[in-house]
């Protein structure tokens, strides 16, 4: 793999040895595909959710597996995740977009809403008391808010290497490179939540892995004000396979409108109640509707 990975290089620099070459070559590759790609504008995307206006998409990509991937949205911004072969595992985090140091808290996760399994109508709360975004929908029901993500020392133990650009990447070391494109380093990261790998606590305490659901299951959030989401696609820590097996994951943004007391995860208790109040208050406060 090396020899034909050498053997690439030195044509790509055949073709490139003068400016105009370069130009050219560059030119060329303006409508190349490939499977994990962005894709530029939004609207143009071959897997458009159906049903939504295209025109309305304002994020459109398939990360690799393994791989990753960052954004800042608007409020009211809705984002689906599609586990295409069902080997992804989208280990997310999200900041709110105005105030880097408010972000992702999985104890508030689990402690509002009495609950620490993921699905449809869970909130994903700062440590501020404040909703950054909400599970609007779930065809899959296999997450997990208790493991975190890959480690760099993990996966050496495991695999050999766990650094970004190996071939068993670490899905911190991702994580990582997301927050570094958004200005942020290492110690901003919190731990994550981990989308299409199910984890269950048994009544002993021990994790049991429940894995995937299959291919085609989606994850709709709802960003309930405007935030920074860092995605990383790798395998979970508790992947029982003894290869490294990531396939790929896709994204897909839409302006739509963000969650009010209508719906009925406002209301589920009185600790969700106030935190929906709360983060209405702070964007009141600040002119965001």
């Amino acid at each position: 793999m090396n020899t034909m990975i050498e053997d690439l290089g030195a044509g790509r620099r055949a073709r490139t040895r003068t400016l105009a070459e370069a130009r050219a070559d560059a030119h060329a590759r303006a409508d190349v595909r490939v499977e994990a790609m962005p894709y530029l504008p939004a609207s143009s995307s071959p897997y458009a959710p159906v049903g939504v206006d295209t025109s309305r998409i304002v994020w459109a990509e398939t990360v690799g597996g393994p791989g990753y991937t960052h954004a800042t949205l608007a409020r009211g911004t809705r984002i689906r995740f599609e586990d295409t072969d069902g080997h992804a595992c989208a280990h997310v985090v999200v900041f709110n977009a105005d105030r880097h140091g408010e972000r992702l808290n999985l104890a508030d996760t689990q402690k509002v809403p009495w609950q620490a399994y993921l699905g449809a109508g869970h909130p994903l709360l700062s440590g501020d008391g404040r909703v950054l975004a909400t599970v609007a929908a779930d065809t899959s029901t296999r997450h997990d808010a208790l493991c975190g993500v890959t480690t760099l020392a993990a996966n050496r133990r495991r695999y050999g290497a766990g650094e970004a650009h190996s071939a068993t990447p670490a899905g911190r070391e991702l994580l990582r490179l997301a927050a570094a494109k958004e200005g942020l380093g290492a110690r901003d990261l919190p731990p994550s939540v981990s989308f299409f790998k199910g984890v269950r606590v048994e009544p002993d305490g021990a994790l049991e892995w429940t894995g995937s659901a299959g291919p085609g299951v989606t994850v709709d959030l709802i960003a309930e004000m405007p935030i920074t989401i860092l995605v990383a696609n790798a395998p979970h820590p508790l992947d029982p396979e003894d290869s490294y097996r990531s396939t790929p994951l896709r994204i897909h943004a839409w302006t739509a409108e963000p969650s009010s007391d209508r719906d009925p995860w406002w209301s589920g208790s009185p600790e969700r109640a106030r935190a929906y109040a709360n983060t209405q208050q702070y964007l009141t406060a600040r002119g965001i509707r």
